[in-house]
C-alpha cells in the first residue's frame, strides 16, 4: 500500500470523528495522523509535514473547500487533505514530484 493510500485509509476510519465546533480541521488531521504513528512535524510553507521513516518530509495543506486545479499547480510539492463538507468525506491529493 502506498504512503498516500495509507493516509486515505486512515481518514476513512479516523480514531475520532471530526467535530468542527470543537476543533480545527488541521488540528484534527494532525491528531489522527499522530494517533496512528505518523511523525507530524512543523512546516514553514505548509500546514504540516509528515516525516517518513527514511527521513524525507511530505508536506500537506488542509482545507474544507474544493481544490482549484491552478492552486495545486502553483504548490505542486505540497499535498492536500480535503474535507467535503456535504459528505464529510476526506480526499488525500498527493504532492507532485
Amino acid at each position: 500500500m502506498s504512503f498516500i493510500a495509507t493516509i486515505e485509509a486512515l481518514f476513512q476510519q479516523p480514531p475520532i470523528p471530526f467535530k468542527p465546533e470543537q476543533q480545527s480541521l488541521k488540528g484534527w488531521a494532525m491528531y489522527c495522523l499522530r494517533d496512528r504513528g505518523f511523525k507530524v512535524v512543523y512546516a514553514q510553507n505548509a500546514d504540516f509535514a509528515i516525516e517518513t521513516r527514511e527521513g524525507n518530509k511530505v508536506y500537506f495543506n488542509v482545507r474544507e473547500a474544493p481544490i482549484d486545479p491552478d492552486a495545486t499547480k502553483a504548490e505542486a510539492k505540497i499535498g492536500w487533505i480535503v474535507r467535503d463538507r456535504a459528505t464529510n468525506q476526506i480526499t488525500v491529493i498527493a504532492p507532485q514530484s
